[in-house]
């Protein structure tokens, strides 16, 4: 992670923060580096069907529905706390479309609640495998934050408690698209919406 914090980012940073080909190798390195290696483990290693594991074709159904009524939800609290979302041609760039809302979702809940979450799971029971992989969840975010100085208690709790949740929202629909969904929309209201 510090070598894209400290090698990839500054390159990236030259094509233009708001450029669309600066949100497409966004994009395109968190794939290969993050959902890749997940589907390549799952087919090869442990001959599974990844679709099938990571809980992407049954429940679906379910899953959409809990993932647009939890966003529902977080868009009500959100209005209530922090009022009517203001967008700005400032938050909006092709980044932070595709690459912080569209599909941090799919990007993230694949390798930590599709994969790590079950995978922990299978050793240590649902509620262990949760702790653990939020924790991991947690630790994802922690490089980029240190090397923008933005490392606080605040974020870290709620990035910790955000990962839990999503687990538990996982387990409920038993649908990753259940997170995608949610995840995806709660970053688009976080950042684009009310600039959090």
């Amino acid at each position: 992670m510090a070598g894209f914090v400290f090698g990839i980012y500054p390159w990236m940073k030259s094509l233009g923060e708001r450029t669309l080909l600066y949100a497409l190798v966004n994009v395109s390195i968190r794939l290969a580096v993050w959902v890749l290696p997940v589907f390549l483990y799952l087919r090869y290693i442990d001959g599974t069907n990844p679709i099938e594991y990571l809980k992407l074709r049954q429940n679906w159904k379910r899953g959409v529905v809990a993932g647009v009524v939890l966003s529902l939800l977080n868009l009500l609290g959100s209005m209530i706390r922090f009022g009517w979302p203001h967008l700005t041609a400032q938050t909006l760039t092709w980044n932070s479309i595709l690459g912080t809302s569209i599909l941090i979702g799919f990007i993230e809940e694949i390798p930590y609640r599709g994969f790590m979450l079950q995978k922990l799971t299978e050793y240590w029971g649902f509620w262990a495998a949760a702790i653990i992989s939020s924790i991991l969840f947690l630790s994802i975010h922690l490089p980029g934050w240190i090397s923008l100085h933005m490392l606080r208690a605040g974020p870290a709790i709620t990035v910790f408690v955000f990962g839990f949740v999503m687990a538990i929202v996982f387990r409920y629909a038993r649908s990753l698209w259940a997170p995608i969904i949610a995840h995806s929309t709660n970053d688009f209201f976080a950042f684009v919406l009310f600039h959090l």
